[in-house]
């Protein structure tokens, strides 16, 4: 079979609906400036679909100190990769701030969180080595599991007594190779919200001499006293060997770090395939992202606003009945029962009699007969949006169960592709 033909015949779980979903239920365009209110085909919306928890994305400092960095050194400096004519004193004061925030000894820039991420995997194992990890790792761990060699052990996610006992498989292992091992987890998981079990899997650390990488793509920012994350939360950060955060989500930019020893920040950055061989982050987003983290370190405002809105929207939402999972996070997801087509026109119901946008996520993501509404609640978003949400959301329930959205698919005016 041709290649082409191969891979038409096969659109995936998601593609299949490219058809009647592209620009609507995939690839909508959202317009107007980032907040809690933007327009969608015309239409007013309450947005809960973005990854800004703390309201960055358009904080007047923010704002300026991107449009300043932008003017003084323009997008396409510095003109390189890192390892040849990409490295500044910027870059380098950034990653001296972020180290400091997570008090480690050194930290590394990373132009994409995704691609990092592979990379960190690949440069700390090799062939010798054994990998544990939790079912539900985010899809850039399991694409850097699947490039290198190394013998890899999942557990049930937070299944404590299935993690020992694939450590101890590990252990056997890594003794007969020679080679050591490594545990993955992540702080905040992005979709069901809650957080990895840092200090139940650290309680086994000594025991079984493995080294710890967290993946707080979602809790940097967010989680801890101070916003530097899931680990600190925990009161676990002096025990976490590698720790990866990204700009993508609570600093509402591009680009991500790594954090850890001194000699292994170094040896990441001799060896990260995806870092030397691709272009350094742009110098906007590393001024923009100093004036974030200042922002973050001395405006502890943000993350209470977050996390007052968070409070009252998911006990808002408990309080009518909905099933909101074992989420310790910002992230709010909501479980409902039905199938793609009930998701869809729920979703339709929403956006155009409601003015709420959100994410909808069904299978292959989460089981079938399940539904998930993703909400992300945000510094930017009032009590008031709160209020008006959870009324919508008990409204379109009552639908759900009386049956109203089991018509099939709603196939609303897509947009070609």
């Amino acid at each position: 079979m041709d290649i082409f033909d191969k891979v038409v015949n096969n659109m995936g779980a998601l593609g299949q609906f490219a058809d009647v979903g592209y620009g609507y239920y995939f690839f909508p365009k959202l317009e107007g400036e980032i907040s809690n209110h933007m327009k969608f085909r015309g239409q007013d919306m309450l947005v809960w679909s973005l990854n800004n928890y703390l309201g960055l994305a358009n904080h007047p400092e923010v704002r300026q100190a991107d449009a300043e960095a932008a003017a003084k050194y323009g997008m396409g400096s510095p003109m390189g990769a890192r390892m040849m004519s990409g490295q500044t004193v910027h870059h380098e004061q950034l990653e001296q701030e972020l180290a400091s925030f997570e008090h480690k000894e050194a930290a590394y820039l990373l132009n994409f969180g995704y691609m990092g991420m592979i990379s960190i995997i690949d440069s700390l194992v090799d062939r010798h080595d054994v990998v544990v990890y939790d079912s539900e790792a985010h899809a850039c761990i399991l694409d850097g599991l699947r490039m290198i060699l190394s013998k890899r052990f999942v557990y049930p996610h937070n299944d404590m007594e299935k993690f020992e006992t694939q450590l101890k498989r590990a252990r056997k292992l890594a003794d007969q190779t020679g080679g050591g091992i490594l545990v993955i987890t992540e702080g905040v998981y992005g979709m069901a919200g809650d957080c990895g079990n840092l200090r139940g899997i650290l309680q086994l650390k000594e025991k079984y001499g493995f080294r710890l990488l967290i993946d707080d793509a979602h809790g940097f920012g967010t989680m801890g006293e101070t916003g530097a994350g899931t680990s600190q939360d925990q009161d676990v950060m002096d025990q976490v060997d590698v720790y990866f955060g990204t700009f993508a989500k609570a600093m509402a930019g591009i680009g991500a770090f790594v954090a850890s020893e001194k000699r292994i920040v170094k040896s990441l950055a001799f060896n990260m395939r995806s870092q030397i061989y691709a272009k350094s982050l742009p110098m906007p987003m590393v001024i923009g992202s100093l004036k974030r983290l200042e922002l973050i370190r001395n405006k502890p405002e943000l993350k209470d606003k977050l996390w007052t809105i968070v409070s009252a929207l998911q006990a808002g939402l408990k309080s009518n009945g909905f099933d909101l999972g074992k989420t310790q996070s910002p992230v709010t997801p909501v479980y409902l029962k039905g199938g793609v087509g009930e998701g869809t026109q729920i979703v339709a119901d929403l956006r155009k009699n409601y003015g709420i946008f959100c994410s909808l996520v069904s299978y292959p993501v989460v089981p079938k007969g399940v539904l998930m509404l993703r909400l992300i609640p945000t510094a930017a978003h009032t009590l008031a949006d709160v209020e008006y949400t959870i009324k919508a959301f008990s409204e379109v329930k009552e639908k759900l169960d009386a049956g109203k959205y089991s018509s099939g698919i709603v196939p609303p005016v897509a947009d070609k592709y």
